[in-house]
């Protein structure tokens, strides 16, 4: 999957380009964006519901879906940039491959709970949806009183940050390939406990509070396109850039939710 935040797609001068190519008549709104972004979720709520039964019954399935997603997830924002007007069409298909995997991960991470008799109120998915929840609310009341404005300064503080958190994962990975224990790294350390399970914990929420942050800088550049009049048409383009930020934090508060379950979790 791709875990890419969404402001290389709605960087500003990208978002100036695709309301230059983009037509249609009507100017975007963000009761527009909104709605769109809520479809889109509701599509990837389905797929992650599909990829249960699914995974279930063809567990081998899962590894074609996990290649499937990220060639779409890569493709999507390289064509996305590229082709602005078919922003709609590359949305439904990000969030359907995004849904389905996410919702198969849950799946797989609750079982690991289970089996363990860990117990987790409402289940791991739901815990994580609260999260996501909470943290967009958060977001958005820091962007609309003034407190967070999603700034070039902001902006490009967040970024480097991104970029350190890409580069120690991979880092990490190539380490991890050569023997060396990483398991501070894997959800795996979770379970072990112990400094490996604090530290992935910390990196954990880390990453996340990095993730959410992101959203603000989707609701600033969401507020200037509607401000400078963009076409309608640019409802789909951002409300995909807001679900690429989503799926990032879902994924993010998954495994926080399932950490948390291993090392404090009471259990059967």
């Amino acid at each position: 999957m791709s875990l890419v935040s969404s402001n290389p797609i709605l960087a500003d001068s990208v978002v100036g380009s695709a309301v230059r190519q983009s037509a249609g008549s009507g100017t975007c709104t963000v009761n527009g964006v909104i709605n769109k972004t809520t479809g889109l979720i509701l599509l990837a709520v389905v797929s992650g519901a599909v990829s249960i039964p699914v995974t279930k019954a063809y567990p081998a399935s899962l590894m074609a879906a996990f290649i499937v997603s990220l060639l779409v997830s890569i493709a999507s924002i390289f064509l996305v940039r590229s082709s602005p007007r078919m922003a709609a069409t590359i949305a439904v298909l990000y969030s359907v491959s995004q849904g389905y995997v996410l919702g198969a991960l849950g799946m797989i991470l609750q079982n690991v709970l289970e089996q363990q008799g860990i117990q987790v109120p409402g289940g791991i998915a739901l815990q994580a949806f609260l999260i996501v929840v909470g943290l967009m609310v958060a977001m958005l009341t820091l962007f609309r009183f003034g407190i967070l404005k999603g700034g070039a300064m902001f902006t490009s503080v967040l970024s480097v940050a991104t970029l350190g958190i890409f580069f120690t994962f991979l880092i990490a990975m190539i380490m991890g390939l050569f023997g060396v224990d990483m398991s501070w790294f894997s959800l795996q350390g979770a379970q072990a406990g112990g400094n490996a399970a604090w530290i992935g914990l910390g990196i954990n929420a880390v990453v996340l509070i990095v993730a959410a942050l992101w959203m603000v800088v989707d609701f600033r550049q969401i507020q200037d396109a509607v401000a400078a009049g963009a076409p309608a048409s640019m409802e789909w383009f951002l409300a995909f850039g807001l679900v690429v930020t989503l799926a990032w934090v879902y994924l993010e508060a998954l495994k926080l939710v399932f950490r948390l379950a291993q090392m404090f979790g009471s259990r059967k």
